[in-house]
């Protein structure tokens, strides 16, 4: 019954181990660009629509953020040996 899953949800150890990988480096790059020392290349006196770089730089940072790691979570299947994926039978 289970086989009725969509087909990226099996994965090959190796392939998952790479998506998890791509959510390690996606963690490490997000927090270097939040680093102080590179934000503060942002702080200029510039606006954008009246809107500040330094807002847009942070924002845009954060949606990237965002949109990356779901996307990385979305393709990567669930744990075998999560206690809750043998629930689904009961």
């Amino acid at each position: 019954m289970s086989s009725a899953r969509c087909e990226t949800c099996w994965l090959d150890p190796v392939e998952r181990r790479k998506r998890i990988t791509s959510l390690l480096v996606l963690t490490i790059a997000g927090a270097l660009l939040l680093v102080p020392p590179l934000v503060y290349v942002f702080n200029q006196p510039i606006a954008h629509g009246g809107i500040p770089q330094i807002v847009i730089y942070l924002f845009t940072v954060w949606l990237l953020l965002i949109l990356g790691t779901a996307v990385l979570n979305r393709s990567l299947p669930p744990d075998s040996a999560d206690p809750q994926s043998g629930a689904e039978g009961d």
